[in-house]
């Protein structure tokens, strides 16, 4: 592919990257809507969101891995076809349990956008080249995160389409863009013998789905301390130690226990669960804070959130520039986890009456750092693995960053809603009405039907109980922080996955050029499946 070529192919990739990343964020501002009109109940409405985020978290590393088997090219149209199918039967759903399990499907497809596309972009540019495109990448990923709830709120505000849109108005954007990397995306297939863990990757989804439920269910279904809970915590731990196991002793795993072994891989893990946080839960839970908290209408809730989109594009686009420019990338990534760590800080300040100024500031702040963090931690894994480890590698930081979204929603929306509850019990009781009285249901499923002074309570408690989960999430990203301080940075290299292992072919063959070899069955004798380079990729 030409260089023209490659930046034709990334709008392509770029545009499925933001619908993959607005699909996640878009309902954030019209759940409360939903839950509302579908009469669910606040943990439902977690789960609305942890059900994607759990499907492609769980999925992940097996579309990474299925990418060093089979072309890119057709697994990228494959996962954009199976978050459309999602989308669509999203939008037809008539319960909140129909829902959860349409975005179940929709998680299946994000799954393979999230990994895929950045496979493919390290495939197309160098570590070094790919600086001067992690301003656009980032920003891409910052302004469907946080636009997403700006879109919905509109969405859900005009009467004539409804909140059913907010799945709907992904699918053309979707469809164009498989179209796109249709005419576009043109790269040989490189085979590599691999075979596919299947059991790994069914014992890491059953233990992590085991232990994310038990985060969600625990102090409202059953007790924090009770057989239930210590028999989901067990279940979990035993699974995720079998897939240990068979992972240690597979001849191709879907995450290769030795990445491990590379002290920065091992790190950015570490930080990549905190961003996981960020990118999710504050989009998800500042909607719910803005609307039923402050009383503002959808709409107005993703315009507040444009100080975290406006900081995370310009530090994204800037420190991609300078990473390019200099080729060092370490300070970016530090300067971004602290960043994160006193925005998220700043946030736990805020109550049900903050100045709405001081608000914005704070988003700034943690935009900021997210727009340093997000793909730089990426970036530094991708340069340091071998090319043909390069789908594991990437699609392992992706799968953490994904966990620490999906387990950072259901925790993040426990905490809050037991500590919301508590200050409800608390406003009734100042009031005389005890939780025995049709009073103590107050709450979100019915807050539209409440009186004024219980409704007042309930707003006031979702205003005051919100800077808790920020306080959790601080400490999440003070840990990131610790991580990304003992990164050892590399030197970026300056070629790319593709031309490492077409350079690693053709000195195996004993040519000089992949594409001059001749005819098809040679190049498929030294890896290039039936494709010579510069050719149409099937």
């Amino acid at each position: 592919m030409t260089h023209r070529q490659r930046l034709e192919a990334l709008v392509g990739l770029l545009l499925g990257m933001f619908v993959a990343f607005l699909s996640s964020t878009i309902v954030s501002n019209a759940l409360p809507t939903i839950i509302t009109d579908l009469h669910g109940t606040q943990d439902q409405y977690t789960w609305v969101v942890t059900a994607t985020l759990l499907a492609s978290t769980a999925t992940t590393p097996l579309w990474g891995k299925l990418s060093d088997l089979i072309s890119k090219k057709l697994l990228v149209q494959a996962a954009l076809t199976v978050f459309v199918i999602g989308s669509v039967l999203a939008g037809l759903s008539q319960s909140v349990g129909m829902l959860i399990g349409f975005r179940v499907v929709q998680g299946l497809g994000l799954g393979g956008l999230q990994a895929l596309v950045v496979i493919v972009i390290a495939s197309m540019f160098s570590p070094r080249e790919r600086g001067r495109y992690q301003g656009p990448i980032a920003a891409v990923m910052s302004l469907a995160t946080v636009a997403g709830p700006l879109i919905g709120g509109v969405i859900v505000d005009t009467s004539w389409l409804g909140w059913r849109w907010t799945f709907y108005v992904c699918v053309p954007l979707a469809v164009i863009a498989l179209l796109v990397i249709q005419r576009t995306l043109n790269l040989p297939v490189i085979r590599r013998d691999v075979t596919i863990d299947y059991t790994g990757a069914a014992l890491i989804a059953a233990g992590v789905s085991t232990l994310l439920i038990w985060v969600t269910l625990a102090g409202k279904n059953f007790d924090w301390v009770s057989g239930m809970s210590f028999g989901l915590v067990a279940l979990g731990a035993i699974l995720l130690a079998v897939a240990v196991f068979v992972e240690s002793k597979a001849k191709d795993p879907i995450i290769p226990l030795r990445l491990f072994r590379d002290r920065t891989i091992a790190l950015a893990t570490v930080a990549s669960i905190a961003v996981g946080v960020a990118l999710f839960g504050s989009a998800v839970f500042l909607g719910q804070y803005f609307q039923i908290a402050r009383g503002y209408s959808p709409t107005i809730a993703g315009l507040l959130m444009l100080p975290m989109i406006v900081g995370s594009m310009l530090s994204a686009t800037v420190s991609g520039t300078l990473i390019t420019r200099f080729g060092r990338w370490k300070g970016f990534i530090v300067a971004g986890a602290a960043l994160m760590t006193v925005g998220f800080g700043l946030l736990s300040t805020i109550g049900a009456h903050t100045d709405m100024v001081l608000v914005g500031a704070y988003l700034f702040v943690l935009g900021v750092g997210m727009g340093m963090s997000m793909q730089n931690l990426v970036l530094a894994v991708q340069n340091n693995v071998k090319p043909t480890e390069l789908g594991a590698a990437t699609s392992t930081i992706t799968f953490f960053r994904s966990l620490g979204g999906a387990a950072g929603v259901s925790v993040l929306g426990a905490v809050l809603s037991n500590h919301v509850t508590d200050l409800i019990a608390k406003g009734l009781g100042a009031l005389g009405i005890s939780a025995g009285t049709g009073g103590g249901t107050a709450g979100l499923s019915n807050l539209n039907e409440l009186p004024g002074p219980i409704a007042e309570i309930v707003r006031g408690a979702y205003g005051d109980g919100t800077a808790r989960i920020f306080l959790v999430s601080a400490v999440m990203a003070a840990i990131s922080l610790v991580a990304v301080l003992f990164i050892k940075e590399v030197a970026l290299k300056m070629t790319s996955a593709l031309e490492e292992q077409i350079d690693e072919i053709s000195v195996d063959a004993g040519v000089d050029e992949v594409g001059e070899i001749g005819g098809v069955d040679e190049v498929a004798e030294i890896g290039v499946a039936n494709v010579p380079v510069g050719a149409p990729a099937r």
